[in-house]
């Protein structure tokens, strides 16, 4: 007997209430073709939410979260909130913080109609997603930042062994299922301290993975090296801030950032969502790039069906990622990609590919 699962649908601000239908509509498809049923949950989160909860981020949002399988969260456009909460961590901040989702998954793969300016690229990096030098994920309570006198602003840094262990083993493993090819990114000569341990702590792991092959880089020259040859590079890992930095430079060479996926996970559950923001300025215009939701869907499946150990999982994500390509390599794709296809046309091309027999086995 086939399993149900229950997913959380946020849509968010901005463009995110065209592009999560889009790939909740997609993923629907695909797991019909694949035997798989979903029981979709939607949930208040974003502007919305403070105008009928008071707050971005319910309580009741939260707590139905935490009986989930996984959600789809779309983009947030904090800058534009309130206050207090627009001085606050964000939404995307909030869940990752609340659910310890401890590892960001971002994958930059190039592929066919997406004008990539490296057309051989295939890369993932996976960003430790709790510490760091993003200070607002550092404190209990608080933002990790603060100012003694009106003139000097102060933020908290802050790397430990535990969180740099989980993280390295995450991408460790991710790397030992691809090309076996491992890339620390830190700044320990200047940050010593801290992104040294963070280095050392990954280097120290690396002796439970014999079989991979490890190489290290300053932030600095990484990003000299993803621009002249993100070809060479397999796996990725590094700490919060780099982290967030190089992936939206590697999700640029690859395509766009509206290609760019991701996943925020812990052991047992994860979130999908884009790396792109919420696009204010093309909102609710038909013309938002849905791609990078959908392929964060798709990685929300493969997660799944490791978690589960449920195949039909993993063939719904690849029915997802075939779909896409096959649309776009028949000529269909947003402005973003050099097309003229609506959002809504895009979906429906996905959809009818899929319906074809795009990924199907």
């Amino acid at each position: 007997m086939s399993t149900t699962y229950r997913l959380g649908v946020l849509e968010g601000d901005g463009i995110g209430p065209e592009i999560v239908p889009s790939a909740v509509e997609i993923a629907t498809t695909a797991g019909q073709a694949a035997g798989v049923a979903v029981d979709w949950i939607t949930l208040p989160l974003g502007a919305g939410a403070i105008d009928s909860h008071g707050t971005p981020v319910p309580d009741e949002t939260r707590a139905a979260l935490a009986e989930l399988d996984g959600w789809f969260l779309g983009p947030h456009d904090s800058v534009s909130y309130p206050e207090p909460h627009r001085s606050a961590l964000n939404p995307s901040g909030t869940l990752r913080k609340h659910f310890r989702l401890f590892a960001n998954i971002r994958p930059a793969k190039s592929f066919p109609g997406a004008r990539a300016v490296c057309e051989n690229a295939d890369l993932v990096i996976v960003r430790e997603n709790t510490e760091g030098f993003y200070a607002d994920r550092n404190t209990f309570a608080g933002t990790g930042e603060f100012m003694p006198t009106p003139d000097t602003a102060i933020a908290m840094g802050i790397i430990t062994r535990e969180a740099t262990e989980r993280v390295a083993r995450v991408a460790f493993d991710l790397a030992r299922s691809r090309r076996k090819k491992l890339t620390i990114v830190h700044k320990a000569n200047v940050l010593k301290l801290t992104t040294g341990l963070f280095r050392t702590v990954c280097q120290e792991v690396a002796a439970e993975y014999p079989d991979v092959t490890v190489d290290d880089f300053h932030i600095d020259a990484m990003t000299v090296h993803l621009v002249r040859r993100a070809q060479d590079f397999d796996v990725i890992v590094t700490e919060n801030m780099m982290g967030d930095i190089l992936s939206d430079l590697a999700g640029e060479i690859s395509g766009s950032l509206g290609t760019a996926p991701s996943i925020n996970a812990s052991a047992d559950r994860a979130m999908a969502q884009a790396s792109h923001g919420s696009a204010p300025d093309i909102a609710g215009r038909d013309i938002a790039n849905p791609v990078a939701m959908i392929l964060s869907g798709a990685m929300l499946f493969e997660w799944l069906a490791a978690r589960h150990e449920d195949p039909a999982l993993a063939r719904t994500a690849r029915i997802v990622e075939a779909g896409v390509a096959a649309a776009i390599a028949a000529g269909t794709s947003t402005r973003d990609l050099g097309g003229s296809a609506t959002t809504t046309g895009f979906t429906a091309a996905v959809v009818e590919a899929i319906k074809a027999g795009a990924g199907q086995d």
